[in-house]
């Protein structure tokens, strides 16, 4: 059954993709899909039941630090062929509100000049074999570059077609996080994540692998050191204006 009470829309939501962290160990990370002052709604296939109490931390690899908070589940989306199923969050404690807050305040608009450790910019490496989605990705990205974050921070997108030219590219240059497909020829992403992890120079990058797989390519990824997972068919609108807004709280 699926609840949504009119309370949900009671404070902006802002499309906002975080990780979601379980306080009691559950096995698998989530994230989240939109952050206002008042709650959250988490993409999850994981059994959650209206009125159950959760502690949560909230961050995004590289750049936001987790934030916890706790908060009711107040209603239950299920799984449709065009949307992944989840749970509102409702916070009500006024420590955790300011947390949320915090957050959303920061990642507002912000006018001051790129601060020193922003001089470097913000690198972006995207491995896809798909040239549509690849079409896609430069075209949002460029717009989100030249428009959105008005040369303060500098912001770089880098492709490549498959694992093993990422891997190459990767050891070449510096990259603040990779974004990656887990099905691809030559090397896969499973494959890719593996190296990533296991290589010294590059083990600390934050990945965020989007993929068509189910439960088990999570659980997988997950376990070779993917920081976030996201199911396609994905808005990646709502990825890259997460950067945008975490490179302001940076």
């Amino acid at each position: 059954m699926s609840l949504d009470p009119a309370d949900q829309r009671q404070h902006p939501r802002i499309p906002t993709i975080l990780r979601v962290d379980y306080a009691h160990g559950r096995p698998l990370r989530d994230v989240t899909e939109n952050l206002s002052a008042g709650g959250f709604f988490v993409q999850t296939e994981q059994l959650f039941a209206v009125g159950d109490e959760l502690r949560l931390a909230l961050s995004f690899p590289g750049l936001l630090d987790p934030v916890e908070v706790g908060g009711t589940v107040a209603w239950v989306r299920i799984a449709a062929p065009d949307q992944p199923g989840g749970v509102g969050i409702r916070v009500e404690s006024e420590q955790d509100r300011r947390r949320l807050g915090d957050i959303l305040s920061a990642a507002g608009p912000n006018d001051s000049a790129v601060t020193p450790s922003e001089q470097d910019g913000f690198r972006v490496l995207i491995v896809e074999d798909n040239p549509h989605i690849i079409e896609m990705y430069s075209y949002v990205l460029k717009k989100l570059a030249s428009n959105d974050l008005h040369g303060k921070v500098p912001l770089e997108v880098h492709f490549a077609p498959d694992g093993h030219h990422a891997l190459l590219r990767l050891r070449e240059d510096r990259f603040s996080l990779v974004m990656l497909d887990l099905y691809m020829p030559v090397m896969d992403g499973f494959a890719l994540v593996e190296r990533i992890r296991e290589e010294e120079e590059l083990k600390g990058i934050p990945v965020i692998a989007i993929s068509a797989g189910g439960k088990e390519a999570q659980e997988r990824a997950m376990q070779l050191g993917v920081d976030i997972y996201l199911r396609k068919p994905v808005r990646f609108v709502e990825v890259l204006e997460t950067v945008k807004q975490l490179l302001r709280i940076r």
